[in-house]
């Protein structure tokens, strides 16, 4: 497994992969990689012939009291978890090679509407620096497949609907959430939490689940549902970000006629916060 650093260099593999007819699979990540990001490289392997996967900590996406300078930054234990799996080639840009203008002078990709609500509403420009940066990595990767986890309901939502709205020829997988035995998912920002949080953390889960299945038994007042989830959450020590009961293909509020419906959730958990969702 090789790994590069710079665009050109990343460009002329893949020139290389696509004159030996090779499918050409994309995994975008921030790296400090757990199971659950090598599940999609797993899932990666099975679609196509040569697996990409990139580390790079995006400051676009991040808000000025967020966690962009600790985020953790573990490039060489990622490198080893990716040759184990199976990945063909990892690319690890800086900063000043993707935004070699700073970020005050990049162009931006904007999409509207359901980017307005939840992780959107909580965190503004946060949705825009992620459909930015992942059309910036498109555009340099040119892969045939991209895999997304779906912890990150909306920012998968997202994607889909930006490749479908600029005609990008990519094929968007979604791979269902990697959990721990005890239910919590998976994410980077676990190793955050203090061993009393980490016993906490499943009651997120807990929480959806609870809530889900009181729907599945004909309960449609959300707004009573949600109250009650919120609740529950402070009654658990977590501060509630949004608990929403939404439509999943619009995000936007559910209803009485929602087919399908997608709860999400984010809540505070001492200063770590973490994202979860449960499909109804």
């Amino acid at each position: 497994m090789n790994t590069v650093h710079t665009i050109e260099a990343l460009r002329n593999t893949v020139q290389q992969q696509r004159k030996n007819g090779k499918k050409i699979v994309f995994v975008p990540t921030m790296g400090n990689l757990h199971e659950g990001h090598i599940e999609l490289v797993t899932q990666g392997l099975k679609q196509g012939d040569f697996v990409i996967t990139s580390i790079f900590v995006n400051p676009l996406q991040f808000g000025a009291n967020e966690d962009l300078d600790s985020y953790p930054k573990t490039l060489e234990q990622d490198q080893e978890k990716l040759a184990t799996a199976g990945n063909h080639l990892v690319f690890a840009p800086s900063a000043s090679e993707i935004y070699p203008k700073g970020m005050d002078d990049q162009s931006k990709v904007i999409v509207p509407n359901i980017t307005d609500r939840h992780c959107g509403e909580s965190r503004p420009g946060h949705f825009t620096g992620v459909s930015t940066v992942v059309t910036m990595l498109f555009n340099m990767v040119q892969p045939d497949i991209a895999i997304f986890g779906e912890k990150d309901f909306q920012q998968l939502a997202v994607i889909r609907k930006m490749v479908k709205d600029l005609f990008l020829p990519i094929k968007i997988i979604g791979v269902p959430t990697v959990r721990e035995s005890d239910g919590l998912a998976k994410s980077s920002r676990n190793g955050y939490l203090s061993t009393e949080e980490r016993a906490i953390a499943p009651k997120l889960r807990q929480i959806l689940n609870s809530i889900a299945q009181e729907i599945r038994e004909g309960q449609q007042d959300f707004t009573s549902l949600t109250a009650k989830a919120q609740e529950q959450l402070e009654k658990n020590q977590f501060k509630n970000d949004y608990f929403n009961i939404a439509d999943s293909e619009t995000l936007k509020p559910a209803s009485e006629k929602t087919q399908s419906i997608i709860i999400l959730a984010a809540a505070f958990l001492g200063t770590t916060r973490l994202i979860d969702n449960i499909t109804v």
